[in-house]
């Protein structure tokens, strides 16, 4: 029993690692990929599209953008634009009171005409933020303007050109105990001074920026789907806004013609007042672009301009404070790696669940398509978490690896097929042809067979050894449900078996064997079997058994005057015996029909004896299984073999 036990769990074990195996090296394979950022640029890719494919949200209403645009450097007629113009600019803004200012443009040098103008507009306007460029090559900022007024427009890309992080502050090249701050960072700082919101040092993250309660989350090397990457000074993940319209826009031509007169000035103070305002060239010919998938019906495709990204950022930040809108954060690895690892576990269990390819190619499909709304609904909530990780190796190891298995599998069957017709082929051969052949060579050996009768012995095993071959042939193509006895005859096995074994045991009996010629008593008696408990297999096999067991006795029980074969049913279990009053057992060696019924019993989850009797004689037994619990039991076990 612990055996069986044993065997069966060794054999599930077996089947197994047939899926598991491949499935674990796989799984290795795309954390080995990760690991070493392999899987960066699908990452980005998804984290892209996901972002594209959010909702539309409204403008940022505290957000204007001032563009000069071709128009307006036609209409100026120089470039780049003079410093008398921008004077001219700041002026007009700040009389409509936006609560900060940023310039956009390098003014590093003088742009003549109006030089001496830009300075002094600088000098009187407070809440002017200004630019500079700290990395990798240095732009200066505009000189005698304090460093609260200053910010830098430094742009951190990607491997593959994109922007999805903005860098909020750094250490000077020049000088690593200076810091400088971003642009928009300097314009959020500004904004939220006034709401009595001070910009400091993070409480969870003592390197990141905080206003207020809102601990803004800094970007770290292995975020999201980064390796490695550098995270010098304070980074963050951008969470562009998304829609048709993402900011208030106006051309410089749009503000002069409403200063001129052409327009109604309380529009310029409905759009300006208590605002953040961003001034910079959106002139397609300047070619100040900063390249983003992640949002969505861009005009040019995939880009946006540089005064925007920054509009993009400051209004991230603003939000975050003001209204609450939870930043893009990431998982620890660890919580990263083991949500890999699960799908990974569950697509192992997709491959072995169903034998249908068509039925596992649909659970697949179903549990990537609620991978990908789970990650969706994360990146709705703010939260980037690793996506195509987990549906590639859900997808390998779901899809291809279940080919695979069910290629094994399929492989396995074939090679139970030849084992069984090769056990079958034996079977037949066995308890036919090489019967004759037993009893043509004892004759030889006695030297008790005149010419004549041994070409006779000769011709019908050359016609038992044709006709032999020929049931196999015919039994190969039509798949039959029948088998061929010793004796020639072919029972037909969807008969109830108690038809079948009374079948076998007249026909056997009527054998030429040495030993049925001194039988007097020729008992039997065969209980029936419920068919529902019998598969046509475990009829053959019992079949087979009985005509070995028969055969046997005929062979060797001289002496032999009393044969009882008898069926019965006894608790669940039935039990087929053969007893012989012979001169039973003289060796315990192990022939082929021997090891045939020791294989017969294994198939049927059963066990199989043969022993001496007491007075005289030999009982060869089979007991297996007949009842709901066991037959299911045994069915099961059968199902694992073949498998």
């Amino acid at each position: 029993m612990l055996l069986g036990i044993w065997n069966k769990f060794k054999q599930g074990i077996t089947i197994w690692s047939i899926a598991t195996l491949p499935g674990i090296f796989v799984l290795a394979l795309i954390v080995f990929f990760r690991l070493n950022g392999s899987l960066q640029f699908i990452e980005w890719v998804t984290l892209d599209s996901f972002l594209r494919l959010r909702p539309w949200e409204p403008i940022d209403e505290r957000v204007v953008i001032v563009g000069i645009n071709e128009e307006d450097i036609q209409g100026i007629k120089n470039y780049p634009i003079p410093d008398q113009e921008i004077a001219k600019l700041l002026r007009t803004l700040q009389k409509y009171q936006p609560r900060v200012i940023g310039l956009d443009i390098v003014r590093d040098i003088p742009v003549e005409p109006g030089h001496a103008e830009l300075v002094a507009a600088f000098k009187n306007i407070k809440n002017l933020i200004a630019i500079e460029k700290v990395l990798p090559t240095v732009i200066k900022p505009p000189p005698d303007l304090p460093s609260e007024q200053i910010g830098f427009v430094d742009v951190l890309s990607d491997d593959d050109g994109k922007v999805r992080r903005a860098i909020l502050g750094t250490n000077r090249p020049e000088n690593n105990k200076k810091y400088a701050f971003s642009l928009p960072l300097r314009l959020a700082e500004t904004y939220l001074k006034v709401e009595g919101i001070k910009l400091s040092n993070g409480i969870r993250d003592r390197d990141a920026m905080r206003f207020g309660s809102t601990e803004l989350p800094r970007f770290l090397p292995n975020s999201g789907g980064y390796v490695e990457t550098d995270d010098f000074g304070v980074q963050l993940l951008l969470n562009y806004r998304n829609g048709r319209e993402r900011f208030r826009k106006l051309s410089l031509k749009n503000i002069n013609d409403i200063e001129n007169g052409k327009g109604n000035p309380n529009l310029l103070r409905d759009a300006f007042s208590g605002r953040i305002v961003l001034i910079g060239v959106t002139a397609p010919s300047i070619k100040d672009f900063i390249d983003t998938y992640a949002i969505a019906n861009l005009q040019p495709p995939g880009k946006i301009y540089g005064v925007e990204f920054h509009a993009h950022v400051v209004s991230q930040i603003v939000s975050a404070v003001l209204d609450k809108q939870p930043v893009l954060e990431t998982w620890s690895q660890g919580w990263e790696y083991l949500w890999i690892i699960s799908w990974g576990v569950l697509a192992i269990y997709l491959g072995r669940l169903t034998q249908s390819p068509l039925k596992n190619f649909v659970y697949v499909a179903l549990a990537s398509l609620g991978l990908i709304g789970i990650a969706y609904t994360f990146i709705l909530s703010k939260w980037w978490i690793p996506v195509a990780p987990a549906l590639l190796v859900l997808v390998i190891n779901g899809a291809i690896l279940s080919t695979f298995y069910q290629y094994d599998r399929f492989l396995r069957s074939q090679i139970e097929i030849r084992q069984y017709t090769l056990e079958r082929t034996f079977v037949v051969i066995h308890n036919g042809p090489l019967q004759t052949l037993a009893k043509i060579l004892r004759h030889v050996q006695d030297q008790d067979l005149e010419q004549n009768q041994l070409l006779e012995y000769l011709q019908n095993l050359n016609y038992e050894i044709r006709e032999v071959g020929e049931y196999l042939k015919l039994e190969a193509l039509n798949r039959k449900e029948s088998l061929r006895l010793g004796s020639g005859l072919i029972l037909d096995l969807k008969l109830p078996i108690r038809n079948l074994l009374y079948e076998i045991y007249s026909h056997t009996l009527q054998r030429d064997f040495p030993c049925f010629k001194t039988l007097k008593v020729k008992a039997y008696s065969f209980a029936p079997i419920d068919e529902k408990y019998l598969s046509i297999e475990q009829k053959q096999e019992l079949c087979q058994f009985l005509e070995e067991a028969l055969c046997n006795v005929g062979k060797h029980a001289k002496g032999v005057t009393r044969l009882c074969a008898t069926g019965k049913e006894n608790e669940g279990w039935y039990t087929l015996s053969i007893k012989d009053n012979g001169t039973g057992i003289h060796s315990y060696y192990q022939g082929q029909g021997t090891k045939q019924c020791i294989n017969i019993a294994r198939k049927l989850k059963g066990k199989y004896q043969r022993k001496p009797l007491k007075d005289k004689g030999t009982l060869c037994e089979l007991t297996w299984p007949i009842t709901s619990k066991s037959w299911i039991f045994a069915r099961i076990g059968r199902d694992i073999n073949l498998m």
